[in-house]
């Protein structure tokens, strides 16, 4: 990647964690320090917009709905790139969210209800307004941008790829739900060099958000309906991106759903560090790979199923660090496992 300011982002070895949850090996990508912006979101979302720009410079008009990182990776591009920018949030997106994507020049737009409401009025009125939609979601007729985001999030599996280099491969990568572009993404590009036969691919979701899931398991795109509330922000999505279920469905080998508790405690496990192990600042969202493990790790039977055990060599993905600071606070703050 040649944008000014780029480096790639630490593959951390965590074996105090490896020993504590009794697998060979376990490695975590974290995106913490991403252009700044503090989560892999910065990849997607500011590459769509600058492949929109073209000849366009200083007329475009980018928007999007976002529960906070989408939206701030899309308003730093937007003013890099000289674009101008509006960001739809729902109720629920904290003021601390808000103003770091507004910190970028963009205008907000507060809308009733989801993240998914946000996502339709976005479209409806960027249709009438003749805004260009970058969305890392798609639906009938819009599939270009989000393949764009997508194809974004792939410099960070080459890079896991370069960092591994010379190790052997993963026996198992959880990856975060969401809309699914990200687990997407990480599954087309690393399927090549860790081939599906080989290692195994699990999705994790919020228990009240697990849109993929549902999907998966009904053979096609099911919205989940209700308010979503969890700590995992960013993925509290109820409905699938179509093109990125379809790479998902293909590739997974199980998708498990985990409350918040589970979370926070990851949370914690992650920030402590010793016995070998980086101190890692993950959110909520970026915590959700290692709860993930941390179901599998106290469920026999699922560990059995996926050959998930002693000779194990697991890689997470921390997908933001605290990106919200007073919300990382609190829930450290929260008692320790």
């Amino acid at each position: 990647m040649s944008w000014e300011g780029y480096a790639p982002t630490p593959l951390r070895a965590l074996p105090g964690l490896a020993g504590r949850l009794q697998v060979a090996h376990l490695w975590c990508k974290d995106e913490g320090s991403r252009f700044g912006l503090g989560s892999f979101k910065a990849l997607g979302g500011a590459y769509a917009v600058r492949e929109q720009i073209g000849s366009k410079r200083g007329s475009l008009v980018v928007a999007c709905a976002t529960e906070g990182n989408h939206g701030r990776s899309v308003a730093w591009a937007a003013r890099r790139f000289g674009a101008q920018c509006i960001i739809y949030l729902h109720a629920r997106v904290s003021e601390a969210r808000e103003q770091a994507i507004a910190n970028y020049g963009a205008s907000i737009r507060r809308i009733v209800g989801t993240y998914d409401d946000a996502v339709r009025q976005c479209a409806v009125d960027a249709e009438r307004e003749g805004w260009t939609v970058i969305s890392d979601t798609s639906w009938a007729g819009y599939e270009e941008i989000p393949r764009s985001v997508m194809a974004g999030y792939t410099v960070l599996t080459r890079e896991i790829v370069e960092q591994m280099a010379g190790e052997a491969p993963p026996t198992h990568v959880f990856l975060q739900g969401g809309v699914g572009g990200m687990a997407a993404a990480a599954l087309a590009d690393l399927s090549e060099p860790y081939p599906l036969a080989a290692t195994r691919y699990i999705l994790v979701e919020p228990l009240d958000a697990a849109c993929l899931m549902a999907s998966l398991r009904a053979n096609r795109p099911i919205r989940i309906e209700g308010e979503m509330k969890t700590v995992m922000a960013g993925l509290a999505c109820g409905e699938p991106s179509p093109i990125a279920l379809e790479i998902v469905g293909a590739g997974v080998s199980a998708a498990i759903a985990i409350g918040d508790d589970l979370v926070v405690e990851a949370m914690h496990m992650m920030a402590a560090g010793g016995q070998g192990d980086s101190r890692i600042v993950a959110g909520p969202s970026g915590a959700a790979g290692l709860a993930g493990l941390l179901a599998l790790r106290s469920n026999e039977e699922a560990c059995r199923a996926l050959e998930l055990g002693r000779q194990s060599r697991v890689l997470i993905i921390n997908t933001e660090g605290d990106t919200d600071a007073a919300a990382y606070r609190r829930l450290m703050g929260a008692g320790r496992p």
